[in-house]
């Protein structure tokens, strides 16, 4: 019967934190990148010019009908038989940042289309143009209807992070195997790795239930302020 063991655990606790300290740094930059090319995606997407439209809508396609996985696996292995290589840092970082913007275009799309049309043409009449009443008026509206849906795309970055791995990245599932190939203590050390992970999308997502929750509420109460 398997035991965890003490003793290794804390003599690899350090290491094990280095990775997950390395695996929150991999997940803060691809979704502070992602919320930047999802929302240009989308808008791309639902732009009346099929120049725009078709290149975007073809994206999210491939992207959405193909693992994740493999995709990594193109950025890492595959690109330096063409003569692109790069490291396993900045592999992860596009394959994830193109996989997520993907998703999350969607939602910001679903987001942004929520927004009645009567607010669209009530800004026109005020004499707004198209970019200031998507800054002033759409935009931030659908911030607040997207911001859940995000929030669970940030959890499932930081467990998708760990696929990475097959890359080199030194993130805490890599960090993991380099001990385990040298102890064989597997049960032990991905006991910790369990734990780590649950550590930080166990909180992560009762916040955001909380933010879903208060969006919500706060929604409710402005449509019967409102009649």
């Amino acid at each position: 019967m398997p035991y965890f063991d003490v003793g290794v655990a804390l003599d690899n606790l350090g290491r094990l934190g280095e990775g997950l300290g390395f695996t929150v740094l991999l997940t803060v930059i691809v979704m502070a990148l992602s919320l930047v090319v999802a929302l240009l995606v989308a808008l791309g997407r639902m732009a009346r010019l099929a120049v725009l439209r078709w290149p975007m809508t073809a994206y999210v396609e491939v992207i959405r009908n193909t693992p994740l996985l493999l995709q990594l696996y193109y950025f890492f292995f595959v690109l330096p038989y063409v003569g692109i290589k790069l490291d396993g840092f900045t592999a992860a970082v596009l394959a994830l940042t193109l996989n997520y913007s993907a998703y999350m275009s969607e939602v910001y799309r679903s987001g942004i289309q929520a927004i009645a049309k009567g607010q669209h043409d009530a800004a026109h009449a005020l004499g707004m143009t198209f970019l200031q009443t998507f800054r002033r008026i759409v935009l931030p509206q659908a911030i607040r209807i997207v911001i859940p849906g995000l929030g669970n795309y940030f959890i499932s970055l930081f467990k998708d992070t760990a696929l990475c791995s097959i890359a080199g990245v030194a993130e805490v599932m890599f960090t993991a195997k380099t001990i385990t190939a040298v102890n064989y203590q597997y049960f032990t050390i991905y006991t910790v790795c369990f734990a780590f992970y649950f550590i930080v999308a166990f909180p992560a997502a009762r916040f955001v239930n909380y933010l879903e929750r208060t969006m919500k509420g706060g929604y409710a109460r402005r449509r019967l302020a409102h009649g």
